[in-house]
């Protein structure tokens, strides 16, 4: 398995000229993550996050800043181009921003590239030619199984076979963005026919997204050990969901109207050359539980293919945020709560032949833990609507009302280096029209 090394851009000693970006919670200048930005009456480009500033890639690239592979790519209006470029040349630019933004000899060149971020929109990062959404995390799988199946959670296949589905990428949406209550058919158990109205048991689900670099031909497998350069980087990704639809509509062929209302991502994608030092071995499997199939296993997978990174869900109901109450924390968990690996999800998903493209959004499903503290869904939270989270006004909610905000926020940390984080993900509920 060929992962990105740590070099001197993770140094945990290295110090950026940019104001406030020392010690930065999310992008301190050992992340530099990438995304696309558009400032005050200007057109969206490629931009790289440094503390609460956004240095603007095209213009340095039309300074003649940045190592010349990569100068063509980072000129348009999405990160694709960019993303199918070898990791070699995207490494090179990650070295060539470190050095530029902590060498203070070069600030008189850079500065004039830099925005407040505050002052700028973010957009979606990449174009999203499909998006395929997993199932790995065991923990929700089993608390969500345990509701409907109490004696059998898990279905036969789950540990031999990396469970996804596809996915709408036109509803993909970055933070920001309001979620418009869906309609749909939904019927109670009781009831006799389907009725079609507003949800009313909207959920979140929180989940790691996984953005492809190079692809592969059509009708060529991605082995398990060259998955790793297949993935460019990652973000938060919140899968909203109609409960009530999708357990109607479920069966037999999956999600559907569930599912393709809204899904939304955090705007920067933390590349994979910055999440070198977060590497950690992959949860062994409990004992008894079958391995993997050959073309799944990889040793060196199982010994850095998981993630150091402790995920977070926050909740801002309208009633809270007229009272300027901060959000209130409803989950954190590590992110290693996966059955599989990404590496894994990638090798399964091309290995019937199925070709990925640079700019695929991978969701892993909804991360979740055994405890209650780490539950990524109000489905769990809740007992499927059968009990109740209070919020600090009093307010008490089962399911998302209208007005109520979602926020997840990550964070990669490991002993003897800087800290970096996803930057957040979030959105707005509003009614349905």
């Amino acid at each position: 398995m060929s992962f990105p090394k740590i070099d001197d851009t993770h140094d945990p000693a290295l110090t950026s000229w940019v104001s406030g970006a020392d010690g930065h919670a999310d992008f301190p200048v050992q992340n530099l993550p990438l995304g696309i930005f558009a400032p005050k009456a200007g057109a969206p480009r490629a931009g790289v996050a440094i503390g609460d500033h956004i240095l603007d890639l095209a213009q340095c690239a039309e300074r003649g800043l940045l190592p010349e592979a990569v100068r063509d790519a980072v000129r348009g209006r999405t990160l694709n181009a960019l993303f199918a470029l070898p990791s070699a040349d995207r490494l090179a630019l990650r070295r060539s921003l470190s050095r530029m933004l902590s060498d203070g000899k070069h600030r008189e060149s850079i500065e004039p590239c830099l925005f407040a971020a505050a002052d700028c929109t973010l957009h979606l990062p990449a174009a999203i030619g499909d998006y395929t959404d997993f199932y790995v995390g065991i923990h929700h799988a089993t608390n969500v199984g345990k509701l409907f199946r109490p004696d059998n959670p898990l279905l036969p296949n789950y540990k031999y076979v990396p469970i996804g589905y596809h996915g709408r990428a036109s509803s993909v949406r970055s933070s920001g963005v309001p979620v418009v209550r869906p309609r749909g058919q939904r019927k109670a158990p009781d009831a006799d026919a389907p009725t079609v109205g507003p949800t009313g048991r909207l959920d979140y689900e929180l989940e790691l997204g996984v953005w492809i670099g190079q692809g592969n031909a059509p009708g060529e497998a991605i082995p398990i050990n060259e998955a790793a350069g297949h993935v460019a980087g990652f973000c938060l990704l919140n899968d909203w969901s109609a409960r009530d639809f999708q357990a109607w509509e479920y069966v037999p062929l999956g999600p559907f109207l569930a599912k393709n209302f809204h899904s939304t991502v955090s705007p920067w994608v933390v590349t994979a050359e910055a999440m070198a030092p977060f590497r950690i071995a992959q949860p062994a499997r409990p004992e008894g539980d079958p391995a993997p199939l050959p073309y799944l296993w990889d040793e060196a997978d199982q010994a850095q293919g998981a993630l150091s990174l402790t995920l977070e869900v926050c909740i801002s109901s309208a009633k809270m945020r007229e009272a300027n109450m901060p959000p209130h924390r409803l989950s954190h968990g590590p992110a290693s709560n996966m059955y599989w690996t990404v590496q894994q999800i990638v090798t399964h998903h091309a290995s019937n032949g199925c070709d990925l493209r640079p700019g695929d959004l991978l969701g892993t499903g909804t991360i979740s833990a055994a405890e209650r503290e780490g539950y990524g869904s109000l489905l769990e939270l809740t007992e499927g609507g059968k009990t109740k989270v209070l919020l600090p006004t009093g307010e008490e909610r089962a399911f998302l009302e209208d007005g109520d905000e979602i926020i997840l926020r990550g964070r990669a940390e490991a002993a003897g280096f800087a800290s970096i984080g996803l930057g957040e993900c979030r959105a707005v509920i509003l009614p349905a029209k």
